[in-house]
């Protein structure tokens, strides 16, 4: 998948949610940020591609649970397209059946709604940077209370997608799933920042995959851990 070049000037931000008393608070919230514009709301899933076809946004906070389309289906939507925004995933539980597969869609993290306002905005700006807000606390935290029929198979192709790795680059896939920063991964392994930074570029073609949570899950998936 393409990854659109962040432009310079602020991070384009767009917030999908149904509730318009979350959004008020985050318009608020945002309007602090002089790196952070808030380009666009939309009230429901239906509404996303409109959304991103008008204002281009770098990241999109969404909500998971809407009346007509879901955040599920539309961070697929949002992330199927050529340069796809990054989005940032909003949930009141933190047991959320759904994060977990909207993680898999290609969502960069995930935000409790309760999530002190610091972190959102610093979530927002981990993000756009290409990075990702998820900790493998939180990934352990939901594979715990989300019973998954289809677990056995899942691993299975999970550890016939990490077979085609290297040692190396299996060892830097471990540690994504550890949580580990590039700066930790480099500690732990004996490499170069950049090195590291290399083998995870790697790693997300051989995978096909779009950022480093998608990785993690595959090594949870794979019960590498």
């Amino acid at each position: 998948m393409d990854v659109r070049p962040r432009r310079p000037g602020p991070i384009r931000l767009a917030i999908v949610d149904d509730d318009p008393l979350v959004r008020t608070g985050l318009r608020i919230l945002m309007g602090g940020s002089p790196d952070i514009e808030l380009v666009g709301e939309a009230k429901d899933g239906t509404e996303v591609d409109a959304l991103a076809d008008a204002h281009w946004p770098d990241v999109v906070l969404m909500d998971l649970r809407m009346p007509k389309v879901d955040g599920l289906v539309a961070t697929r939507r949002l992330r199927s397209r050529p340069s796809p925004p990054h989005v940032i995933v909003l949930t009141t539980f933190n047991a959320d059946e759904h994060v977990l597969d909207a993680l898999r869609a290609g969502a960069s993290g995930f935000l409790l709604k309760d999530t002190p306002p610091m972190e959102i905005i610093a979530a927002v700006r981990t993000v756009a940077a290409g990075s990702a807000t998820l900790s493998p606390a939180v990934i352990r935290q939901l594979i715990d209370h989300v019973a998954d029929p289809s677990a056995g198979p899942r691993r299975d192709v999970a550890r016939t997608r990490l077979a085609t790795l290297t040692d190396r680059e299996r060892e830097v896939a471990v540690g994504l799933g550890r949580g580990w920063s590039n700066a930790e991964i480099a500690t732990e392994l004996s490499m170069s920042v950049p090195t590291v930074k290399g083998h995870v570029s790697r790693l997300l073609a051989k995978l096909d995959l779009n950022n480093r949570v998608q990785v993690a899950l595959l090594v949870h998936d794979a019960e590498l851990l």
